[in-house]
């Protein structure tokens, strides 16, 4: 079953924010305020999903910023216990869709090395290795992890994807 995705509501930034620290480890969780702060922010917008029917359930939410013809990925999240399902599928498809309707011809996100399931989950809707960002996320025990580059382009006809 297809999630369904929709814009989020100004009321629903204290379940973004709980959605956030669940996916993430303690270290990289956002605030509601950043949240807020961010989609204070001109061409920033966020879309959640759920069950269809269940407005009020929220699996997951994608954060995304539009500037002119190019968009990023700020965060994408989706509860633990609802991954697989096809939550972050729908997310990211959801938030290409805005986009080319606001007029971006590429999407760009950052993704760490070590995420075999999201690296494959963007490789699956089109999008390839723009480049990489040496030891760019630290970890808490120690060491660093690669982020990973990766671009969805219009141009590329990426659209069978979608």
């Amino acid at each position: 079953m297809r999630p369904h995705v929709r814009p989020a509501r100004p009321g629903e930034l204290d379940t973004v924010a709980d959605l956030h620290a669940a996916a993430f480890p303690p270290h990289a969780v956002w605030t509601r305020q950043a949240f807020a702060d961010l989609l204070a922010t001109p061409g920033t917008f966020a879309l959640v999903c759920g069950p269809q029917g269940e407005d009020d359930v929220l699996a997951g939410f994608i954060l995304m910023r539009v500037a002119g013809t190019e968009a990023e990925v700020l965060t994408i999240a989706v509860d633990p216990a609802g991954r697989r399902q096809g939550a972050g599928r729908g997310l990211v498809l959801g938030g290409i869709t805005a986009c080319l309707a606001a007029g971006c011809t590429s999407v760009f996100l950052e993704v760490a090395a070590d995420n075999d399931a999201a690296r494959a989950l963007y490789a699956s809707l089109g999008f390839e290795t723009a480049g990489t960002r040496k030891a760019y996320y630290r970890r808490p025990e120690g060491g660093a992890v690669d982020g990973i580059v990766m671009c969805w382009s219009a141009d590329a006809d990426q659209s069978q994807n979608l």
